[in-house]
Order: C-alpha cells, then structure tokens, then sequence
C-alpha cells in the first residue's frame, strides 16, 4: 500500500505511561487498485486513439503502448472527464447560489514526478485524449521548465548545479501564471524552454487562451506552500489544482531508465550542433554511462529524495510502474 506520510503524530493516553503515540503506519487516504482490476473499467470507456498516434507521442526511452493506454490511460481519461463534469457542476450552484455572474474557468490538472520516469508521456497523452471529450475540447499542456530561471541567472546565483530544484525556478512568475489562468482572465503567457539550448527561449511564448483543460507538467509543482517572513503560509501552486496525478517507480529503476535516456539522447538531441550537451555525443559507452550516473547520484536523485518523492502523498492518483516502465498498479486518493 502507499506510504501516507503525515506531519502530525496522534497520541492516545495510557494512565500508567502517560502520552504514547498510536502506531498509524498502517492508514492511508489511497486506495490501491491492480492493474487488471483498473483495466476492467475501461469496458465503459470509448478509446478515439490510434497505435500510430501512441507510438507519436512517447517519449525518449518510454515504452509506452497501445495496451497500456488502453489498460490504464483509457479509464483515468473517464474519470478526469467526470471530475471536470462534477467540478463544473458545483461550481455552477456556487454562483448561482452566491448570485454572482457566472465566469467558466479552465480545469488544472498537476502531473508531477522524477526526471525521466515517463510523467512528460503521461502529460502529452492525457491532453490528448481529454481533448476528445466533448466537455473538454480545448485542452493545453505547459511545462514548468519554462519557469527555470536562465542560465545566466542561475550561475549568477551559484546554482546552476541544482537545476530542477524548487530555487531554480521563479516561483513568482509561476504562481501569477497559474493564478490568472485559474481566474478565467482571456490570455496569459507562459515562456518557452529549449532542451537543446538548455534554456528560456527570448522572446518566445505559450499563449493560453482559457482552455476547458489545463494539464501542468513538472517535477515540483505539488509542493506545499512555504511560509512567509511573517509567519504566514504562502501560497503553492498545487493550491490551484483541481486534480493531480503523481507518477511513481522504484529509484533503481528510475536511475537506470535516466542512464538508458542519457545514451540514446548521445545518438540524437545531443548530437545537434546546437545542443548544449554538443560534447556528450563524442563520448564513449563507457564514459556516458559513467557521466549519466554521476549527473543522477549528484543532482536528479537528491532532488528527487529531497523534494519530488515527499509531495507524491499529496497527489489525487498515484501511478506505479514496474521495472518494466509498465503501471502495475493505480492508487486512488478516496477521502
């Protein structure tokens, strides 16, 4: 079952030793669903995809495939559509209700998880095929890498090695982001990240026009709230969520998975002339494994100890993959 991390310890009162904590190991808010079971509710689901467009949209290294999809992707579309029914429903009587003008704002969707576990495939297909729902037709995908702070602004503060990490983002810019998004405000901007360059793109940007749907895609975007100077709790971005969705996998696995990616982007993205990993195509097989584990064991698996892996309790639904990059199981949030 999953591992309920909570801040608060509970204690019962023993007359003859006092205060003694109750061993809560056991209680979790999720309930965990095989996958065979989970892919039986697909049965009341319509698939409007093709194995073409799968094999489109995985990503580097994701062996994503059209009985995954169908088996696990085809019912979390059915019920993303019947939280969007419902969240739209209750929203409707809560205006009218408060007798305020009635203002439809887009459904946020928060896809979180480590570097190269396959949440960035999750993303791009849950767009896709909530798209094809006839209550959300317009659905848009952003990425948080958008929000990295550029380069020159990370090595002016010295912390370039820790990109990916919450301080390598602007925060702020993120949060106006999502908060005039969530507003309904007509048009808001969001910058471009290049992963060749490595960096913002100047002077480009993502135009979000109040979609039905928007799916945010990072490693850290269900972080809680951090507190101000003042002594208040902040605001998060995950505040702004209406569902969201963590993708999980042992780090064994997800390391290996990284060091797999890192050789065939050797052959491909980093081969580009313009890559700013140009000198990562001449090395050896040796030498990128070697170079692919370092950049893990330094940066990508701190952050995710750190930072990434102690939200993933705070997501609506959990998806387990195996050493195989397959979901083996779906854990569902239930209170």
């Amino acid at each position: 079952m999953h591992e309920h991390q909570d801040l608060s310890v509970p204690f019962e009162r023993d007359p003859h030793r006092g205060r003694t904590p109750i061993d809560d190991s056991h209680l979790t808010p999720f309930t965990e669903i095989s996958r065979a079971d989970w892919a039986r509710l697909s049965d009341q689901t319509p698939l409007p995809m093709t194995p073409e467009e799968v094999t489109e949209i995985r990503g580097q290294g994701d062996p994503l495939d059209y009985a995954e999809v169908n088996d696990i992707y085809r019912p979390i579309s059915r019920l993303l559509n019947l939280q969007v029914m419902t969240a739209q429903h209750l929203r409707n009587l809560r205006q009218s209700f408060l007798q305020e003008h009635f203002r439809r704002t887009p459904f946020v969707i928060g896809v979180a998880g480590s570097v190269a576990v396959g949440k960035s495939t999750t993303a791009r297909l849950l767009r896709l095929l909530t798209a094809r729902w006839p209550e959300t037709p317009r659905a848009q995908l952003i990425t948080t890498d958008g929000f990295l702070y550029p380069t020159a602004e990370l090595k002016r503060r010295g912390i370039l090695e820790r990109k990916g990490f919450p301080e390598s983002y602007d925060r702020r810019a993120l949060l106006r982001f999502i908060a005039d998004v969530k507003s309904g405000k007509d048009r808001v901007e969001a910058p471009v990240y290049s992963h060749i360059s490595y960096d913002r793109v100047p002077g480009e940007r993502i135009i979000v026009e109040r979609p039905d749907v928007l799916i945010v895609e990072g490693l850290n975007v269900l972080q809680p709230a951090r507190p101000r100077a003042d002594g208040r709790l902040g605001v998060a971005v995950s505040d702004f969520f209406d569902f969201s969705i963590y993708v999980d996998a042992k780090e064994d696995d997800i390391r290996r998975w990284y060091i797999d990616r890192f050789l065939t982007l050797r052959q491909t993205a980093f081969s580009n002339p313009e890559s700013y990993f140009r000198s990562y195509a001449d090395l050896s097989d040796s030498e990128a494994i070697e170079r692919a584990g370092h950049v893990w064991d330094t940066i990508n698996g701190p952050n995710l100890k750190e930072n990434v892996r102690p939200t993933r309790g705070r997501a609506d639904l959990i998806l387990r993959k195996g050493s195989n990059h397959q979901i083996h199981s779906v854990l569902l949030r239930r209170i």
